[in-house]
C-alpha cells in the first residue's frame, strides 16, 4: 500500500477528519475564488493591478536572457499565454497544498493565502502604473475570499465526514475472500457529491469573476474612444500605392499587413489600457526645454505618413515576426527641435507606461524624416495591442531598440544608459539586416507539376531592395521579378515562374539591398543582433 493510501486510511479511521484529496480540492477551489475576486476588483478599481499579471511580469523581468530567447524561439506568440498558464498552474498547486494543510492546521494555511497576497502586492508595485492602495485592495479582497472559501469548504467536508460516520454501521468481518464492507470513515456518496458540487460551483463563479474583471478592465471603453477619434490630415502624405506594387499572388503576404495580423512581441503580459484623456508624453533628460504634451496637443502638431516595415530581432530566417504598415504621426525631429538638445545627448530612450525602455542613436532620429511618434496605423488610431495612444516608429532598427509602445516619455541620455534588452544579452545597436522570405510555395507543401510561382517578400529598411535571386536545388541563382517599389523603408514583393518537375526540391532565396550588399549566407542565431542566412524550404512536386 502506498504512503498516500495509508494516510487516507488513517484519515478514514478518525471521525470528522477530512481526507487529503478532499482538502486538496478545497484548496484549489479557494485559490480559484481568491484569484477570481482579485481580478474582479482589479477590473473595477482604476489603476488596481492584476496580481497574476504582476507576478508574471516579475518572472519576465527576472529570468536570464538566454531563457527569454529560448521561450520566444520555441513558443513565438504563445509565450505570454504559456507564462500566464504557468503562473495559474503554480497557484493551483500551492492551493492544493494549503488545502491539505488546512485539514489539521487551518491558521497556517490561511497565513499561506496572506503571504501569497503580499507577494502579489510586492510584484504589482514594480509596475509604475500600479498604486499601493489599489494593490492592497486587490490583495485583501483575494486573500479574504480565498480564506473564507477554504474555511467554508473544510467545514462542509468535516460535517459530511461526521454525518457519514454517524450514519454508517460498524464494519463487520470480511470472512468471504474479496468481500468489502464500508468502513466508518467513508461518507455516503451523496455527501461527497454535495461537497464536489459546492467546490465546483465555487470554482465556476471564480472563473466568471475573473472574466468579468477582464471585461471591466477598460478594453471595451477604449475601443469606443478609439472609434471616436478623427485623425488629422498629414501635411506630408505617403502617396498612392503604385500599380504593380502588390502582386496579389495567392499565398503571398500582402503589401500592407492588416492590423489584426501584424506581429506582436513585447514584454507586456496584458495589453496596457491607456485612455487618451489621462495620457501625457514627457520629453525630458538632456534637453534645454523639457515639456509635456497631452494627447490633444500631440494630435494638433503637424503629422506625416510613412510606409515602414518593422521587424523583431527574434525573427528567425524565413520567420513571420515582420510586418509592413502605413504609419501616421509626429516626426521625432519636430519634438527634438522644440526641446533643444544638450551636448552629450547621444541617445534617445523611449519609456513605456509599463516601464519598458528602448534606446537608439539621436542621430538616427534627426537624420530620418520618417522616424516618428506614431498615433495611427493603416488609417486608424493605433490598436491597443500596437501601442495606443502613441508609440515610436523608427525605420531600419529592430523593435527591441526602437519600437517603444504605449509611449510615456522620450528621454535624451548619454550612450551609457541601457534599454531593457541590452543587459539581457542583446546588442546595443540593432540595424535590420537585409532579408528575403519565401511565402509561396509553403515549406513542406506538395504542389502540382508544371508552371508554379515561387514568391515572397524582401526587406532592408532605409536601403530598399534592388534584387532577389532564387536557386532551385543545386542550380544557378536566377533573378526574380520584383514588384514596383513603394518606399525604401518597406518590403518589396517578388516572384519567379517555375516549371516544377516531379520530385522533392530545395528552394533558396537571397536579396540585394539598395547599397548593392547581398544577403549573407552565413547562418547565425537571432541573438545578439538578428538572424542571418538564406531562407531555404523543401517542397514536393506531384505528378
Amino acid at each position: 500500500m502506498t504512503q498516500r493510501a495509508d494516510e487516507e486510511r488513517q484519515d478514514d479511521a478518525v471521525p470528522g477528519r477530512v481526507r487529503r484529496s478532499t482538502g486538496a480540492v478545497a484548496g484549489i477551489a479557494a485559490v480559484a475564488a481568491a484569484l477570481g475576486a482579485a481580478e474582479l476588483v482589479a477590473g473595477v478599481i482604476e489603476r488596481a493591478p492584476s496580481l497574476v499579471i504582476a507576478v508574471g511580469d516579475v518572472v519576465v523581468d527576472s529570468v536570464p536572457g538566454w531563457l527569454e530567447r529560448a521561450a520566444i524561439a520555441t513558443l513565438g506568440r504563445a509565450d505570454k499565454p504559456v507564462l500566464i498558464g504557468g503562473v495559474l498552474l503554480i497557484s493551483v498547486l500551492v492551493g492544493a497544498a494549503l488545502g491539505v494543510l488546512a485539514r489539521r492546521r487551518f491558521l497556517p494555511a490561511a497565513g499561506g493565502f496572506v503571504a501569497f497576497a503580499a507577494l502579489g502586492v510586492a510584484a504589482a508595485l514594480t509596475d509604475p502604473r500600479a498604486t499601493l492602495p489599489g494593490a492592497l485592495l486587490v490583495a485583501v479582497a483575494g486573500a479574504a475570499v480565498g480564506v473564507g472559501v477554504l474555511w467554508s469548504l473544510i467545514r462542509t467536508a468535516r460535517a459530511d465526514r461526521a454525518a457519514g460516520t454517524a450514519a454508517t454501521p460498524p464494519a463487520g468481518p470480511t470472512g468471504v475472500a474479496g468481500a468489502t464492507v464500508a468502513g466508518p470513515g467513508r461518507p455516503p456518496e451523496s455527501d461527497r457529491r454535495r461537497f464536489l458540487v459546492v467546490a465546483g460551483g465555487t470554482t465556476a463563479l471564480a472563473v466568471l469573476a475573473g472574466v468579468g474583471g477582464y471585461l471591466l478592465s477598460g478594453r471595451e471603453r477604449l475601443g469606443q474612444l478609439r472609434a471616436a477619434i478623427r485623425l488629422p490630415a498629414p501635411f506630408r502624405q505617403a502617396g498612392p500605392v503604385p500599380a504593380g506594387a502588390d502582386l496579389e499572388i495567392p499565398g503571398l503576404t500582402p503589401l500592407f499587413t492588416p492590423n489584426e495580423r501584424f506581429y506582436r512581441i513585447d514584454t507586456a503580459l496584458r495589453v496596457p489600457i491607456v485612455e487618451p484623456d489621462g495620457w501625457q508624453l514627457e520629453v525630458r533628460g538632456m534637453v534645454d526645454e523639457p515639456f509635456t504634451l497631452s494627447y490633444a496637443e500631440l494630435m494638433e502638431l503637424p503629422q506625416i505618413e510613412a510606409d515602414v516595415t518593422l521587424a523583431c530581432v527574434s525573427n528567425e530566417v524565413g520567420g513571420d515576426l515582420v510586418g509592413n504598415a502605413r504609419w501616421q504621426g509626429v516626426p521625432l525631429r519636430t519634438l527634438l527641435d522644440r526641446a533643444g538638445l544638450q551636448e552629450g545627448a547621444t541617445q534617445l530612450v523611449g519609456r513605456s507606461v509599463d516601464g519598458f525602455t528602448a534606446g537608439f542613436p539621436v542621430l538616427t532620429a534627426l537624420d530620418l524624416e520618417e522616424a516618428m511618434v506614431a498615433v495611427a496605423m493603416n488609417g486608424e488610431p493605433l490598436p491597443a495591442e500596437h501601442g495606443f495612444p502613441a508609440r515610436l516608429v523608427v525605420p531600419g532598427l529592430y523593435g527591441y531598440v526602437s519600437a517603444t509602445k504605449w509611449l510615456a516619455a522620450i528621454e535624451l541620455t548619454g550612450w551609457d544608459v541601457d534599454g531593457y534588452w541590452i543587459p539581457r544579452g542583446w546588442a546595443k545597436e540593432g540595424p535590420i539586416k537585409t532579408q528575403a522570405r519565401i511565402d509561396v510555395p509553403r515549406p513542406g507543401s506538395t504542389v502540382t507539376a508544371g508552371r508554379q510561382p515561387i514568391a515572397g517578400v524582401a526587406w532592408a529598411p532605409t536601403r530598399g531592395i534592388e534584387g532577389v535571386e532564387v536557386r532551385i536545388d543545386d542550380g544557378p541563382w536566377q533573378p526574380a521579378e520584383l514588384a514596383e517599389p513603394l518606399d525604401v523603408d518597406c518590403w518589396r514583393q517578388w516572384f519567379l515562374p517555375w516549371d516544377a518537375a516531379p520530385g522533392r526540391h530545395v528552394i533558396s532565396a537571397r536579396a540585394t539591398d539598395g547599397r548593392g550588399e547581398v544577403q549573407t549566407d552565413e547562418r547565425t542565431p537571432v541573438a545578439p543582433d538578428g538572424a542571418s542566412g538564406y531562407p531555404v524550404i523543401e517542397v514536393e512536386v506531384g505528378r
